[in-house]
């Protein structure tokens, strides 16, 4: 018998809240198959089995709160399988239902539904704003709001509170600056130029793309690059780590990041997809801003923040010229990292994205 307990979830995360079991007691699962979704600030996680066997008993509820360590289920990895057996939960009979009228609203999509499950909205009764009165995320979280009373922190904002609470650890300073993009294809997705540039910065100064543990007054300078990329989800902020970003050619980047992007509406991802980032990116501009002051997560050092992608007056050779410039604020941890090697990975980034022949489009 094998006691398997809650993972690592990295971040200095303590916890995580049980969202939804996708095995139970009698289910034979096997090696990676997913057993369980967990909340944490960063994104929706399914944990995999990291064995075979049988499920004897769940030791933790959906909606329970599961410190890190903490057992999670049973497995007997002695069972023998059964021409019976069912590789994970079988889906529950459910009665017939009577086919609705043409009036009725759009069916709740399972992202609506984890949503009004983490705010404990009740969905009888709401009105949907979406195309024929389907339920939005939006229409959740406002009702939420409505709600009169305190309200416990969901699983989102409970783990975004643990981190951003160690992120208060960190001396921030914050550089800005401008990259003239006028040169860039104004339908393309530039996620992968902004990674690109940031592998680029990186390599120019070392010192941005580490960790540093103020127990021991040392710091680790990393040779590859994982990027945690931020994206707006619904529900919360979605954080999966774009993992060895320098040794990947730009069209893979390009490919990974769009399904990410995609992935943002549900914020589910694998856990070797979270922790363990050696930089941030924060691409705030998509809702408006042009400049931020963005946190630093510890153990990283930096965090690089991209504003809204927009057309202003410059002056070239004495002259006024409209140019569309992309506003960039990079935040660093001052307690290791210095202004002038702030500068410089600022610069680099910059140059890297101007100059189309550094960076692939």
């Amino acid at each position: 018998m094998t006691t398997f307990r809650l993972p690592d979830l990295g971040e200095g995360l303590t916890e995580a809240e049980l969202l939804l079991w996708h095995v139970g007691p009698g289910d034979l699962v096997v090696e990676d198959q997913a057993l369980l979704v967990v909340v944490t600030g960063k994104a929706q996680v399914e944990i995999p089995s990291p064995l075979t066997g049988r499920v004897t008993r769940l030791l933790a509820n959906e909606g329970d709160w599961v410190p890190v360590g903490e057992p999670l289920l049973d497995i007997d990895t002695d069972a023998e399988p059964r021409s019976t057996d069912i590789v994970g939960r079988p889906p529950e009979a459910q009665p017939a239902r009577a086919p609705a009228p043409a009036d009725a609203p759009t069916r709740v999509s399972p992202a609506v539904r984890a949503v009004a499950r983490e705010l404990g909205v009740d969905l009888e009764g709401l009105v949907g704003s979406g195309p024929g009165g389907a339920l939005q995320a939006e229409d959740v979280r406002n009702a939420a709001a409505r709600a009169a009373g305190s309200q416990p922190l969901d699983g989102v904002r409970r783990g975004m509170a643990q981190v951003m609470a160690r992120a208060g650890d960190a001396a921030v300073a914050t550089v800005v600056d401008d990259a003239d993009v006028d040169h860039w294809d104004p339908s393309e997705d530039h996620d992968a130029r902004l990674v690109c540039a940031m592998v680029r910065a990186c390599r120019v100064v070392p010192a941005l793309n580490a960790w540093f543990d103020p127990s021991t007054q040392s710091r680790t300078l990393h040779r590859h690059v994982d990027i945690a990329v931020v994206f707006d989800g619904d529900g919360g902020p979605y954080v999966p780590v774009l993992r060895d970003a320098g040794a990947r050619p730009a069209a893979e980047l390009r490919e990974e990041l769009a399904h990410l992007r995609s992935s943002r509406h549900h914020r589910r991802a694998r856990i070797d997809q979270l922790g363990r980032a050696t930089i941030t990116l924060l691409d705030f501009g998509e809702h408006g801003g042009r400049y931020a002051t963005p946190m630093v997560i510890p153990p990283q050092v930096a965090t690089l923040g991209v504003g809204r992608l927009a057309s202003r007056v410059v002056a070239i050779e004495g002259e006024p010229r409209v140019r569309r410039l992309l506003p960039l604020s990079l935040s660093i941890d001052h307690r290791v990292v210095s202004g002038g090697e702030a500068t410089r990975f600022l610069t680099a980034v910059i140059e890297a994205l101007e100059r189309p022949e550094i960076v692939p489009g």
